[in-house]
């Protein structure tokens, strides 16, 4: 059986008194497409930057590939691509520099060349030996500036937000990782450049490699990720398949008409209007047909309910 991609025991990070993250578990077997799904502040940023070893941790352990981030660091950085939630560069560089230079960084091969992006070969260093699959990741960097239409000529100080995190993309992906752990990934991407990102990473995921996406946008969550954990105040509050995470007993309720909805428990973020109501339903559907019987309805409509009200459900239980 293959090591699982990321292991995470009672991590916990305080900055002095105040919490961050307290007594995370979390498990991502290798090659899954995983969603990490919380509101600003709930510990998401807070949890990756700890597991990748750029804060140290107050307690617990993580693993990725079994290797201890503390005593592996560099090893473990040579295999995963990262995006952080907010990109930023040197002032003064082009894009093609920035690429160079995060290429470099892993002690990876570039070739000069006149084509679009410019490409660099950079002598070999001591951060070749970080990395176990060394290799020219200039296709690969002039691949993805195509597609998601973004120019290695341009000064980054010059780029729109949007752009600037396409930088952070491609520098993530342009030497193949078998992790990619992205940050809010899709802040700033229009509509279509988030549908072309998105495809980008299923075609990384149907070759194998491990996606950890943090995203606060449920939608995201929904449409491509396998598995997901739900993270609130520091803590873990759910976790499992996508579709496990649906079956909470929930249903949606769209009414047209009136009920005492007074009559009801179990009901969540009751919306009424002058035409009828809309809302969560988490109790007996015996009881709520009971209700409905004795009101003046004139349609109602049973379904299941979509991700982003599963997650409100959690999070206001």
């Amino acid at each position: 059986m293959s090591e699982d991609a990321i292991k995470i025991n009672n991590l916990t990070k305080y900055y002095g008194r105040t919490r961050g993250i307290e007594q995370i578990d979390l498990t991502v077997p290798q090659g899954d497409f995983f969603g990490f799904i919380g509101p600003n502040g709930a510990g998401k940023s807070t949890t990756i930057r700890t597991l990748l070893g750029l804060i140290r941790p107050t307690g617990g352990e993580a693993q990725i590939f079994g290797m201890n981030m503390i005593n592996d660091r560099e090893r473990i950085l040579s295999r995963v691509g990262y995006l952080p939630s907010e990109t930023s560069f040197y002032p003064g560089m082009r894009v093609r520099d920035v690429l160079k230079l995060s290429a470099e960084l892993r002690g990876l091969s570039f070739q000069r060349s006149r084509q679009s992006p410019p490409h660099y070969e950079c002598e070999q260093n001591l951060t070749d030996a970080l990395s176990p699959r060394k290799h020219d990741c200039t296709e690969t960097a002039r691949l993805l500036c195509q597609r998601l239409r973004l120019d290695p000529t341009r000064k980054v100080d010059e780029l729109s937000l949007g752009n600037k995190k396409k930088v952070g993309i491609v520098c993530a992906l342009q030497h193949d990782p078998d992790l990619l752990i992205l940050d809010e990934p899709t802040s700033g991407l229009d509509p279509l450049m988030q549908r072309e990102f998105f495809g980008i990473l299923r075609e990384r995921s149907a070759k194998g490699t491990t996606i950890f996406l943090s995203s606060h946008i449920l939608s995201e969550i929904q449409h491509n990720c396998a598995h997901a954990a739900m993270i609130r105040d520091g803590r873990i509050i759910a976790s499992g398949s996508v579709e496990e995470l649906s079956r909470t007993g929930a249903r949606r309720v769209s009414i047209r008409g009136q009920i005492d909805y007074g009559a009801l428990s179990g009901v969540k973020n009751l919306r009424t209007s002058p035409e009828g109501a809309e809302f969560l339903y988490h109790g007996d559907m015996q009881a709520l047909l009971a209700v409905m019987a004795n009101g003046a309805i004139r349609d109602v409509s049973i379904t299941e309910p979509d991700l982003e009200e599963i997650f409100l459900h959690y999070y206001t239980n």
